[in-house]
């Protein structure tokens, strides 16, 4: 079966490309989303009968500003994906965010896949639209929505993920202030593919959640990521008010994943054990 993995360049495109080495890979370089026009016809030229579509416009502060690029690359090259996929009778997994809920503060219980979207920031508004398009357009589709995603592996040899983010500063001794006031759920890139290579073998397509098992806020998660590296840096709890960044993020998004989780497939891993297996060591 002939796989493309667009975005092959980022963490998850590197996971999956690992499990899948003849797959054809799709990075920056060769594919560049924000050229919408130059999508379909690419995929048409490849002939796949599986498309994993692992990139992202995801600087969501930057998206603020950003509207016409973050809706091309989230939703608009989206779109041309679904319609090759469509052409070629092939399978499209698409993956979005837990960003795309969120407006409702008082919110403290897990989204299920059937609620509908209500996203506070321009990000989340075009995972949204992306979403729909692939759903609309794409018969043969898994949306898989994920949250935080974090790994070993890193872009261009630069921290790809919050977690080595994190440490890489850390390890520069400068000051961390992390919101206390946001929860959710990170997850490993490793669960995420191995966790989409499970849902393909069920051809049972539709919208998914899959994230690790349990919540946090954004502040626990930077503790426990420190002290799995090794390292002992004081992280400052802050709130969202005081950190005033451009977009707005949910106060709670945690995702329900019982779609998932009625296969059968065995207990996800929880945050912390995940986490455990994929932290920088300390150097």
């Amino acid at each position: 079966m002939r796989v493309v993995i667009v975005g092959s360049g980022g963490q998850l495109g590197q996971e999956f490309h690992a499990r899948l080495p003849q797959a054809t890979g799709c990075a920056r370089d060769n594919l560049d989303l924000v050229q919408v026009s130059t999508v379909r016809e690419a995929l048409l030229r490849l002939q796949p009968a599986l498309v994993l579509n692992c990139a992202s416009y995801n600087a969501v502060d930057e998206a603020e500003r950003d509207v016409s690029g973050v809706f091309a690359v989230n939703a608009l090259a989206v779109l041309e994906m679904a319609r090759a996929c469509r052409e070629l009778d092939a399978t499209l997994v698409h993956y979005s965010t837990n960003y795309v809920f969120g407006r409702d503060e008082n919110r403290r219980v897990p989204y299920r896949e059937d609620e509908p979207p209500a996203p506070q920031s321009v990000y989340g508004a075009s995972k949204a639209a992306g979403e729909e398009l692939v759903r609309a357009y794409c018969p043969r589709h898994f949306v898989i929505r994920t949250c935080g995603l974090f790994g070993t592996r890193t872009r261009k040899g630069q921290p790809a993920n919050f977690v080595q983010r994190l440490v890489h500063r850390a390890r520069k001794g400068e000051r961390l202030r992390i919101v206390n006031d946001q929860i959710c759920t990170p997850t490993s890139v490793w669960d995420l593919a191995e966790a989409t290579l499970r849902l393909l073998d069920t051809r049972a397509y539709g919208l998914y959640h899959y994230t690790s098992a349990g919540e946090c806020t954004w502040h626990e998660f930077a503790v426990a990521a420190l002290q799995q590296a090794g390292l002992s840096a004081p992280v400052e709890p802050v709130t969202s008010a005081e950190l005033a960044a451009p977009a707005r993020r949910p106060a709670y998004s945690v995702l329900a994943c019982d779609a998932y989780d009625r296969f059968g497939f065995g207990p996800r891993p929880a945050w912390l054990a995940a986490l455990g297996r994929c932290t920088i060591p300390a150097s």
